[in-house]
């Protein structure tokens, strides 16, 4: 259990410093990655940006996640939940066009654009859980042209860890619980971050 993000965040740090892991480039997925990779930024002496990406929500449930984009349209689609809900192309197509616009707003809004070419880039986040976002995060870095790319996060469940790991070139995670939940059941204090709050780590 941590005690909040900031705490998770310098666990990590340290914990990626042990491992003699070095970053060029330090990225956060906005909001709630901000105050986990601010630390880990400074401890790996790094400059922080972010990488945006959106889930690809099903027809009729948007919660679930049928796919992700990224802010520079790089995407990934659960072919076979696609399969099996009868997932038209043309409503694909359409979210995914919407998604990526509200990626790149989002992006706009936080983002340093730091170049990413032949640079080594570690990704955090406050968790993961079904690593949707994610993936779409990971392409979006390597897309850039990043010459490696470490996902390093608190906590998530072991089944998407192992299956981010074949998509990045290292996964770094504190814990991995056989019976995961939810990313904020790991927190005492899981409340969202803010615009404001996360613009500040980003200074």
């Amino acid at each position: 259990m941590f005690t909040d993000r900031t705490d998770a965040g310098h666990q990590l740090a340290d914990h990626l410093r042990a491992a003699g892991i070095e970053a060029d480039v330090v990225l956060a997925v906005p909001r709630g990655g901000l105050p986990v990779a601010r630390p880990v930024a400074d401890a790996l002496g790094a400059p922080l940006d972010v990488v945006v990406a959106r889930k690809l929500g099903a027809p009729g449930n948007a919660e679930l996640a049928i796919g992700a984009v990224a802010d520079d349209g790089s995407y990934w689609v659960n072919d076979d939940l696609v399969g099996r809900l009868g997932v038209r192309e043309e409503y694909l197509e359409d979210e995914r066009e919407h998604q990526a616009e509200l990626a790149r707003q989002k992006a706009d809004s936080y983002a340093r654009g730091v170049d990413l070419r032949d640079k080594r880039v570690v990704i955090v986040d406050d968790g993961v859980a079904t690593g949707a976002t994610t993936l779409a995060c990971i392409r979006r870095v390597k897309a850039a042209g990043a010459s490696h790319v470490t996902l390093a996060v608190p906590v998530g469940p072991p089944d998407t860890l192992d299956w981010l790991a074949r998509e990045a070139d290292a996964v770094v995670a504190l814990e991995e619980p056989p019976g995961f939940g939810a990313v904020g059941a790991h927190y005492r204090d899981f409340r969202q971050v803010e615009d404001d709050d996360a613009l500040v780590f980003l200074r």
